[in-house]
Order: C-alpha cells, then structure tokens, then sequence
C-alpha cells in the first residue's frame, strides 16, 4: 500500500518465451535463405550479361576489324621473304592455314614515325581461333616477327569469297591468269566473309572494295 492507503499495481514485464523465439529465428532463417537464392540468382544472370556482352563485342569487334581492312585493300604487292619473288597484294588460296594476306592502308601514325601508312596484314584459323598477324614493314625478311592479336575464338570454319570486275564469284585470289604483275596489283569489287560459330552458326559479310 502507498502513504495514501490505497494498494500498489505491480506491472510485470513478460519475456519472451523460447517457442517463441524459436519461432523468429525460423522466421528469420527462411527469410535469409529466400534473400541469399534471389541474390545468388541476380549474381548468375548478371554474370551471364557480362559474358554475352563480351561475346558480342568480340565478334563486331573482330568483323568490323576485317571489313575496315578489305575496303581499304590497295594493290600493293610486297617482297618474298627469301629470293626476289613477289606476293600479290591480295593473296588467298583457301589451301593453308593462312585464310588470307593483304595490303591496306590507313595505318595510323599517331607517333609521327618514318614508315609507310600502308601495312600487311594475314588473317589465319587455327584450333578454333581467328589470328590477324601485322607487320611493321610491307618488305619483310625471314627475321622480321608479326605482331599477332586474337581476334575471335569457338570459330568452326571461315570462309572468303571475291567478286572479279566480271562479277564472278571466286574462291581464289588471284585467279590462276593473275600470276604476272598487272594480276598481282588487281582487286576484287567485293568480298564475301562466312564464319561459322560454335555458339552464333553462321555471319557472313559481303564487303564493297574500295577503287
């Protein structure tokens, strides 16, 4: 009783009891594991954009890089490496691992170096990948090493195709007539590029040239 006489109300704190408790941590427990899958889930699809967005810069990457080359083919034979020997400018055979090699110009020279704004280049397919190999010089020697870049890799095959002044499709360049100097500077009007992806199947290309 207090100084007036009148009872005490004592209020009691109730606690938590343990069912209780084990019944938030439950609560708790799914909610985390629900969180931690959606996450997890968010975490793969973002990583599969990553991966497929660098697949598609890879493959326009490495098409506008053999696109920019053939219309900027110039009819510019080089030195063999050994002996007195010529190649043409546009040399393909379809025989070899070598896919192709060329002559392009609008080699940039940021650098202001004594060199030739033209360069060769050679295009090759090997184990699946895509190779472009340039040199520094056109009139190379045996010594003289490429600068080599991956373009594109899971490429089943690649195959070119070139349109003659008579708009005959050729497989060859040059034909078998265009040994002498005259077919070694020729060109075609246009050419035709099919890659065969593991994962996209088939992009083809048809490139005008340029002259």
């Amino acid at each position: 009783m207090n100084s007036s006489g009148m009872p005490l109300r004592i209020r009691r704190q109730r606690g938590f009891t343990l069912l209780e408790i084990l019944i938030a941590v439950a609560i708790f427990t799914i909610v985390g594991a629900m969180a931690m899958g959606g996450y997890n889930e968010l975490s793969r699809q973002s990583a599969t954009v990553e991966v497929n967005m660098a697949r598609v810069r890879a493959v326009q990457t490495a098409v506008m890089r053999i696109s920019q080359d053939f219309a900027e083919l110039e009819p510019r034979p080089i030195r063999e490496p050994v002996g007195d020997g010529t190649q043409s400018a546009l040399k393909s055979d379809g025989r070899s691992l070598e896919l192709v090699s060329l002559t392009h110009s609008g080699w940039t020279n940021t650098a202001g170096l004594q060199r030739s704004t033209m360069q060769r280049v050679t295009y090759r397919l090997e184990s699946g990948k895509l190779y472009r190999d340039q040199w520094a010089v056109l009139d190379r020697t045996l010594s003289t090493e490429p600068q080599t870049v991956q373009l594109l890799d899971k490429v089943t095959s690649a195959k070119l195709r070139y349109m003659d002044p008579g708009r005959i499709w050729r497989d060859a360049w040059p034909d078998s007539g265009g040994a002498g100097p005259q077919g070694q500077r020729s060109r075609p009007i246009a050419v035709e590029v099919t890659l065969e992806l593991e994962d996209w199947g088939s992009i083809v290309r048809l490139i005008e040239v340029a002259g």
